[in-house]
């Protein structure tokens, strides 16, 4: 599906000075940092592929960490900010606390970066670059980072609490909650896609496990054994049981034959409007990927601070 709606972003050279904080805020195409700093999507790359061949795992979580950045308030670096005894965070809201990882790697790269060009490349644009490129080391298609974003000196651990997608959530309810951050439907589901990677603990599944009937029997059972109905809360599974360290669409695949392990992942496909969808992503890769390139774009560029607003901050946990 080719998304008529796609956020329309300016390709400039020169950043434009804008003082509002919207969604219209304009970033610029990916060589923003071709005279600043030359050397720094080449540098967060390096890192990249050398975290997730350490780990595979962390590509999820990179990936992740931008998704709940932008969600909440827009893509600022917000969700990097520590709590200190006059700040609170948002690292402690429920859908973070426990969960949140990759925080280690993403201050390694700010320390790389900020040897090279000290103050020139933004934390929030360093967790677009991240989650493009674990996409990417884990078999996903690449695509044109928009660069320009500055940095916050807030967050909102209420916002994070309210406006974070639950796994919990009814098909209505997710098409509610992206709705709200201007996605459609089918946007929701092609980013809902990112679960073909990455784990989750038994306390976010257990519920499905025990009390839903619309599970594959067998795939329930494997997974019972690692998420008890009590106890465990922190024990992880695979998000896509058959590929979970590969981005592809087998998550899909897994939809149709009642495998998902989230309860919203299978309210993506139960009988309602997104059925099809998800049936048509499972039989094409390459649909679902081009889609997904476009609606990572569209993410990348909720309400970003630009122009003089927030900052360039040389610490990602804190500000200036």
């Amino acid at each position: 599906m080719a998304f008529d709606t796609a956020l329309k972003i300016s390709f400039l050279f020169v950043v434009c000075v804008i003082t509002s904080r919207s969604a219209s805020a304009q970033l610029s195409n990916q060589n923003y940092y071709e005279k600043g700093c030359p050397k720094a999507l080449q540098t967060i790359g390096s890192a990249v592929k050398s975290a997730v061949a350490n780990e595979s795992r962390m590509g999820a979580s990179l990936l992740r960490l931008h998704f709940h950045d932008c969600f909440v308030n827009g893509c600022d670096g917000s969700i990097l900010l520590d709590d200190t005894a006059n700040f609170t965070g948002e690292k402690t809201a429920f859908p973070n606390l426990n969960s949140l990882r990759g925080f280690d790697v993403v201050d390694t790269i700010k320390s790389e970066v900020e040897k090279l060009c000290p103050g020139v490349v933004s934390c929030a644009d360093i967790l677009a670059i991240v989650a493009r490129d674990s996409v990417v080391e884990l078999g996903g298609q690449s695509w044109q980072v928009q660069l320009g974003r500055r940095d916050s000196t807030t967050a909102s651990l209420n916002t994070a609490n309210t406006d974070l997608p639950a796994p919990t959530l009814n098909l209505s309810a997710l098409i509610t909650s992206f709705s709200n951050k201007g996605f459609t439907a089918e946007e929701m589901v092609t980013l809902s896609g990112s679960h073909t990677i990455g784990q989750s603990r038994c306390v976010t599944f257990r519920a499905r496990l025990y009390n839903e009937s619309n599970i594959d029997s067998s795939f329930a059972t494997t997974l019972k054994a690692n998420c008890p109905s009590s106890g465990g809360d922190n024990n992880l599974s695979p998000l896509d049981v058959t590929s979970p360290t590969s981005f592809d669409n087998a998550y899909f695949t897994n939809l149709v034959c009642q495998k998902g392990l989230l309860h919203s992942d299978q309210q993506l496909f139960s009988g309602g409007l997104t059925n099809a969808q998800v049936t048509a992503y499972s039989k094409n890769f390459g649909s679902f990927q081009n889609d997904f390139a476009k609606a990572m774009v569209k993410m990348g560029g909720l309400s970003p601070l630009t122009g003089s607003t927030g900052q360039i901050r040389t610490n990602c946990r804190r500000v200036n």
